[in-house]
């Protein structure tokens, strides 16, 4: 059973898990949730055990409370704070939707720190069209109707089939739901109205993989191919995209992480 610790600073704690004893450090930043993934560690750990040999592999959570606002600059620089205090430097980053919002910032502002890095189903910046599926996320919320929440969100971030096939998991997984944890929800998700990055995309300076997939109805293709332009220039840049696997193809997709870790190992 996975061990869930907390990085203690002098203004917050943060969850996270580790697994794998690889040489290489590779730190994973999820996507935006009503649910912690740590409360998934050890389905996690079996999806990536692929990287376990190559490297000891770090997954880290958002902060336990969330201030009133938390642009995703600031869950950046705290989860640097957190990467800082855990001692862990030249690192692989991976994140996925939200989490690849947060690792673009690392990336770009704390370039000494990342080795390589791999966005997942992800964005520079958010269209008006993107925010009205992620506003109705928020109204859900606000209105605590956990049911409809979960299940429009599932709805949108997964294929169709895989949907329907999980829709009394999401169902059930909306009882859990704390009103802390819809207030948290709430906070992250209002903070991705104001990120924009894509005038900073090219100061990224390590070798990037960019994976999505044409059938994304959260961030759609468009999101991915924004950052690919103003990458692919550069010969240590690569991007695959996928179709019919929706916005988590990095759940997904039979073959998502070992495109990932071959990208990271070579």
């Amino acid at each position: 059973m996975a061990k869930i610790e907390k990085c203690i600073t002098d203004s917050f704690e943060m969850s996270y898990f580790r697994f794998g004893e690889g040489p290489e450090t590779l730190v994973i930043i999820p996507g935006l949730s009503a649910k912690s993934v740590m409360g998934a560690a050890d389905a996690i750990i079996e999806e990536y055990k692929i990287m376990k040999d190559d490297f000891t592999v770090y997954v880290i959570d958002r902060r336990e409370s969330f201030p009133p606002a938390y642009p995703i600059h600031e869950m950046a620089e705290d989860t640097v704070t957190v990467l800082n205090k855990l001692g862990l430097k030249n690192i692989c980053l991976f994140g996925t939707s939200q989490g690849g919002m947060i690792s673009m910032d690392i990336a770009i502002n704390h370039p000494g720190l990342v080795k390589k890095l791999v966005l997942g189903s992800t964005s520079a910046h958010v269209t008006p069209k993107q925010l009205t599926l992620i506003d109705e996320w928020i109204d859900y919320a606000k209105k605590g109707d956990r049911e409809n929440l979960f299940l429009r969100f599932g709805e949108a971030v997964y294929s169709r089939n895989v949907f329907e096939q999980y829709r009394d998991y999401f169902i059930e997984t909306s009882k859990t739901v704390t009103n802390e944890e819809l207030k948290k929800f709430i906070i992250g998700a209002e903070n991705i109205r104001d990120f924009n990055l894509s005038d900073r995309i090219k100061d990224i300076q390590c070798p990037t993989f960019v994976i999505g997939d044409y059938n994304d109805d959260v961030l759609d293709a468009d999101a991915t191919m924004e950052i690919a332009e103003n990458l692919d220039y550069r010969p240590d840049f690569k991007m695959y995209m996928y179709i019919g696997y929706g916005h988590a193809a990095y759940d997904t997709a039979p073959d998502y992480r070992k495109r990932v870790r071959d990208f990271l190992v070579e």
